[in-house]
């Protein structure tokens, strides 16, 4: 993407990365889903307790580290991790939300990108 000032017209191209890792992995899906967590290794019930504690996890440490080595700016643990719950590698709903079930049985539905059923790293 072209980054522009209003004043002094473009800026820097920026997001060049991601080019380089949908061509490294096969596509970007394929490099964040690899940092889906271990689901052995999640909180077996998540209250708002729980919820509360989970602003990021090793998964999202070694993902934002990796997004930073890869030329990746302006993010972190705590931004990795926010993007893993928008996206669906991990459930954060707590139980009881409607959403919940919902959410859980797309994530069982859904074809891992590089055709594994988990995508859980090794970290």
């Amino acid at each position: 993407a072209l980054s522009t000032h209003r004043k002094t017209g473009p800026v820097e191209l920026w997001n060049c990365p991601a080019l380089e890792m949908a061509s490294s992995y096969g596509s970007l899906a394929a490099f964040f889903w690899q940092w889906e967590p271990d689901e052995a290794l999640r909180p077996g019930t998540i209250d708002r307790a729980t919820l509360a504690a989970l602003a990021s996890s090793p998964e999202s440490v070694a993902m934002a580290k990796e997004l930073k080595r890869s030329g990746w700016r302006f993010v972190g643990p705590t931004t990795a991790y926010a993007f893993m719950q928008a996206m669906g590698l991990v459930n954060d709903h707590i139980e009881g939300c409607w959403a919940r079930a919902v959410v859980e049985a797309q994530r069982l539905r859904f074809r891992r990108p590089g055709g594994s059923a988990h995508g859980g790293r090794a970290l």
